[in-house]
């Protein structure tokens, strides 16, 4: 069975796209409207399974070395912040949350990721 990294890849920066959105966060982590269902810790788990084969095997997906880089420094200020932070009532407008917003979103664009609705 042949991986699909283009599926993967996909999933993966819409994983990154809602730790970027502020509405979608507010939307979906904090007032559970849908149509959506996820959650903080969902979006945690996602983003380090398909985050972290990718990453180590970044060529095979297609990444820059300037990509990698940015990539694995953002999964590394994540990390941090997941592993001190649970509630996202808490944290949302914190100036750290904002900051982690800020570098999934630069990180968006170096993949040129457009959101798919």
């Amino acid at each position: 069975m042949d991986i699909d990294r283009k599926q993967i890849m996909a999933a993966f920066l819409r994983t990154l796209g809602h730790i970027a959105d502020i509405k979608y966060q507010e939307r979906i982590w904090i007032c559970g409207e849908g149509p959506e269902v996820d959650d903080f810790d969902e979006t945690v788990n996602f983003f380090f399974d398909l985050g972290d084969p990718i990453l180590k095997d970044y060529k095979s997906y297609g990444m820059s070395e300037d990509q990698y880089k940015l990539l694995a420094k953002f999964r590394e200020a994540f990390e941090t912040f997941a592993d001190a932070h649970y509630h996202p009532l808490e944290f949302i407008t914190s100036p750290e949350w904002k900051t982690i917003m800020a570098m999934a979103k630069e990180v968006l664009k170096a993949f040129n990721y457009i959101e798919q609705t």
